[in-house]
């Protein structure tokens, strides 16, 4: 089997379940999104010291994959039925909740803003927190466009925060503290 079809040369592209649409429609910038963002995290985890913190994001990349699948369905599927996909992790969005609050309990309260950066792992997942809100701005495009995406937008939200506290962990494993913003004088 080739990787090339040459099938999205004119610009259209294919969904899960049939049907074409351009490459510039809701729903493929979305899944572009969602995309990129996978490859922000694993370029992150290249970087981190935290092994429980790359296993938490290896688990995550997996779950984008199946969260990219529900995204690209058609929904001009033949018959009104659905592509059997797999199963999105409902829970996933409470569990990362959990990650959040044992990480935020070995920080110190945040009294500022902080500007991304500190060690090389923290700013890595800063950029993919930057990354993972766009995704989520396509994902609200999307259902505003009437295409429903709520388990998407609860997932992405929830996971955004994930990576906000896991580059503050990430700065203070390495002795590095967050870089906090300071108010321009003059």
């Amino acid at each position: 089997m080739k990787l090339y079809t040459r099938t999205g040369d004119a610009g259209q592209t294919g969904l899960l379940g049939g049907g074409r649409v351009g490459k510039s429609d809701r729903r493929v910038e979305a899944l572009g999104a969602i995309d990129e963002l996978n490859a922000s995290i694993g370029r992150a985890l290249a970087g981190l010291a935290s092994r429980q913190a790359a296993e938490r994001l290896a688990l995550i990349q997996n779950d984008l994959f199946v969260l990219g699948s529900h995204v690209a369905q058609s929904d001009r599927l033949s018959g009104g039925g659905r592509a059997r996909l797999p199963a999105l992790p409902d829970s996933r969005p409470r569990e990362m909740e959990a990650w959040i609050d044992e990480s935020q309990a070995e920080l110190p309260p945040l009294r500022a803003f902080i500007v991304p950066g500190g060690s090389r792992g923290a700013g890595e997942l800063h950029l993919t927190r930057a990354v993972c809100r766009r995704a989520e701005r396509r994902v609200v495009a999307l259902r505003d466009a009437g295409a429903g995406a709520a388990f998407a937008m609860r997932y992405l939200n929830r996971l955004s925060d994930l990576l906000f506290v896991l580059a503050r962990r990430e700065n203070q494993a390495a002795g590095a503290g967050d870089v906090l913003w300071k108010e321009p004088s003059g």
